[in-house]
């Protein structure tokens, strides 16, 4: 009896000093912060969502990791508005001096092309910031 004893208050010891979820997932979400102001917003969505996959019910840090998630998303998309737009400007220049048909057909597809992501990426822009807007109006009600 004394050995069953011992070994439940020695496992009971152990378990007392594991991490619960919450205190695992607030230690992934302090890596997530140091990956979101190093710049690397990638690696912030990725491990983002294997926060959500791993702690499922840590509602609180997960809450915390979706105003994360929202300004890496607007990171990368304002990013990549800048990069695209910066394309256009240089293929609307090289259509504008290139005097071949073939060229120019060809040029005006890539200008097309880079105006409808452009576009798209200025929508997805306007999106998460209208989404940042609503939760900040719910937070302050």
């Amino acid at each position: 009896m004394k050995k069953l004893t011992l070994i439940t208050l020695m496992a009971l010891t152990l378990a007392s000093c594991a991490k619960t979820d919450d205190e695992q997932a607030r230690e992934m979400l302090t890596r997530i912060h140091t990956l979101y102001e190093s710049g690397n917003y990638r690696a912030t969505l990725d491990s983002i969502t294997l926060l959500r996959d791993r702690y499922p019910a840590a509602i609180e840090v997960r809450k915390e990791a979706l105003v994360v998630w929202q300004n890496a998303s607007l990171k990368m998309a304002q990013a990549d508005v800048a990069a695209t737009d910066v394309l256009l400007q240089q293929t609307i220049a090289q259509l504008d001096t290139t005097t071949n048909r073939y060229q120019r057909n060809m040029l005006g597809v890539k200008r097309d092309s880079l105006q409808a992501r452009y576009d798209a990426m200025c929508g997805v822009v306007k999106m998460i910031r209208m989404r940042q807007k609503n939760e900040q109006n719910k937070t302050e009600k």
